[in-house]
């Protein structure tokens, strides 16, 4: 080795040493929303999944249903400060639906709108702010909010870079982005719960990618489990990009009955 090598190679391991673990995270996020769709991926306004959603318990499968998700992206925050609505219809019916909210979560039938509680809308908001696909399209900016690499690692004989997002509440989610596609595979996020005087462990996994529409590469197989149970599975057979879905969908029908909760 001459003189010139070893001071090139010197010089490129001093650099690969000087990359925080700040700036390589930040890296990551930004490799990863290019494999997303890049710009088409940042102006996402809207979404539907339609396939099967499975539940289960204690490892069993306890049902299954026909599922279709409709999600969108509000301009401006709700109360809560949250960015997003979601239609879930879970049977042939369109019109049987649950539609959720920063401030809202309501279950809808031929006999009317029954309030779902503050429990669930809570559960919705810290679902949503924990979703790895909403912090990176709306809360990526957000003050407060820091970025870590955390290094490499295997996920289910994946290559990996683990990512740790904290924000200005000090929540925290690691993410886990496949090394070659720069794609989610996995998340994960810690939240309290007062029933059982203990933290759960609340883990999604993402497979199945593919084009939804306007370059956007979305997961057609969604897998959640808590505490090492597997609880919900999403297999969508569609996904559409960018429809033009009315904000009457994400709103209580007019003079629909409102029943006792």
């Amino acid at each position: 080795m001459n003189r010139r090598t070893f001071v090139s190679l010197a010089a490129a391991a001093a650099g690969l040493r000087a990359e925080t673990s700040q700036e390589r995270g930040k890296k990551i996020v930004e490799q990863t929303i290019y494999a997303l769709g890049g710009d088409g991926f940042r102006n996402l306004q809207t979404r539907t999944e339609s396939g099967r959603a499975y539940s289960f318990y204690r490892e069993q499968l306890s049902g299954l249903s026909i599922a279709k998700v409709y999600t969108k992206y509000l301009a401006k925050a709700d109360g809560s400060g949250l960015r997003l609505a979601q239609r879930q219809v879970f049977s042939k019916k369109q019109d049987d639906a649950v539609i959720l909210t920063g401030t809202s979560a309501w279950e809808i039938t031929y006999r009317g709108a029954k309030p779902l509680g503050e429990e669930r809308v809570k559960q919705f908001n810290m679902t949503t702010l924990h979703d790895v696909f909403y912090v990176l399209r709306m809360r990526i900016d957000e003050p407060g909010m820091a970025i870590e690499a955390h290094g490499r690692d295997v996920v289910e004989n994946q290559p990996v870079e683990k990512l740790q997002f904290t924000d200005s509440e000090n929540r925290v989610l690691s993410v886990w982005i496949h090394s070659s596609t720069m794609l989610p595979v996995k998340q994960s996020f810690k939240r309290w719960d007062p029933t059982i005087n203990d933290r759960r462990e609340e883990v999604t996994r993402y497979t199945k990618y593919r084009e939804a529409g306007n370059g956007v590469m979305w997961p057609y197989d969604t897998q959640r489990e808590r505490d090492g149970e597997k609880l919900f599975e999403l297999y969508s057979d569609k996904v559409v990009i960018g429809e033009q879905l009315a904000d009457s969908m994400f709103e209580l029908p007019a003079g629909v009955t409102v029943l006792k909760k």
